[in-house]
């Protein structure tokens, strides 16, 4: 006869709880998986499209440029040169090392305004995602499905709000720069058709890299400003039943027509004007990319003036603004009543 089996059975092994940092990476991957159209795509599409019509305007030029007469002339420092058939290497071998530096300084501003069309989409895709990021999860009432899980309301809404401020700009700035590096490619043929040395005349005095770590340095004063913007969005799409656009865009111009209507801020010894731009115009551009600016004196718009503006430094100098912080908490306050309101607000 056989012998009992007396052995015990293996203790389940403990499962070690997900630490906080794992849980609110897969949150942030979970926000670029289903918005990878607009966070990713857009921008890069943005991009595309400045090349596009980069090229065909280029292509445009040298048509119309052809089409000068042979005996047109340029008037320069040591010289006359044919517009027909120009050639750059002549017209820049007597340029100094000043005056090489300062048109490596207006290639730079070139890069930017270049590097802008992926900023702009960014700020519509922001706009439109703090706007539904919470409305759609109770529309389609896919928020039941994400409260069971163990994940709480803070850890869920406080990711959308890192995705927004940080994980989007992050991206729309490496879509900057590559185009940036394609219009630069694109002026390297043109420089190469008329006989200049494209390292001589644009990748030396260019400095790309620069600007795009100049761009990322830039994002936590997006993320800080655009705070009460994104509060406010998201705020509208957890509270709103319906049409969240309409509550985040009519409550503040109502507002703004109501305090200038009976002149509310002369209470304040301010302007209206005042209320219009600190509180409307905060609360619902703060995404825009540079929207700070406005806040940070210039001299002129030359590029050596357009450059120093444009730096880290005077970028970094809105942080001493009391508008930033108060704005910041303000918008702090504004993301907490949306996580207060995720709680219980569940319905379709």
């Amino acid at each position: 006869m056989n012998a009992l089996d007396t052995t015990l059975p293996a203790a389940p092994r403990a499962v070690a709880p997900v630490h906080p940092t794992h849980k609110f990476r897969l949150l942030l991957r979970r926000e670029l998986w289903e918005h990878k159209g607009g966070f990713l795509w857009a921008p890069l599409i943005a991009g595309g499209i400045h090349l596009l019509l980069s090229l065909m305007a280029i292509i445009f030029g040298e048509v119309m440029l052809n089409r000068v007469p042979d005996h047109a002339k340029i008037d320069v420092a040591g010289g006359s040169f044919s517009v027909n058939g120009l050639d750059l290497g002549m017209l820049t071998d007597k340029m100094s090392p000043e005056h090489l530096q300062e048109m490596g300084q207006a290639i730079d501003v070139a890069l930017y305004m270049a590097g802008t069309w992926p900023l702009v989409v960014l700020a519509f895709v922001a706009f439109f995602y703090c706007l539904g990021c919470l409305y759609d999860d109770r529309k389609d009432r896919s928020v039941l499905f994400w409260k069971s899980l163990p994940v709480s309301d803070s850890e869920t809404v406080l990711s959308k709000v890192a995705s927004v401020t940080l994980v989007a700009p992050v991206i729309a700035a490496l879509a900057a720069l590559a185009t940036m590096l394609g219009s630069l490619a694109i002026w390297s043929v043109v420089v190469m058709f008329h006989g200049g040395n494209p390292a001589t005349l644009l990748w030396g005095p260019a400095s790309p890299l620069s600007i795009l770590a100049t761009m990322i340095a830039y994002v936590p004063v997006y993320a800080l400003w655009a705070l009460p913007t994104v509060g406010w969005l998201m705020l509208c799409s957890a509270w709103a039943r319906s049409k969240p656009f309409l509550w985040a865009i009519m409550i503040p111009l109502f507002a703004g027509i109501f305090v200038s209507w009976f002149d509310l801020m002369q209470l304040f010894d301010l302007d209206s004007s005042w209320f219009w731009r600190h509180v409307i115009g905060r609360g619902l551009l703060g995404l825009i990319p540079g929207s700070w600016m406005g806040d940070i004196p210039m001299d002129d718009f030359s590029p050596i003036s357009l450059t120093s503006f444009l730096s880290v430094r005077s970028m970094y100098s809105v942080f001493a603004t009391p508008q930033m912080w108060l704005g910041a908490v303000a918008g702090a306050a504004m993301i907490f009543g949306a996580i207060r309101l995720r709680r219980w607000r569940d319905e379709g």
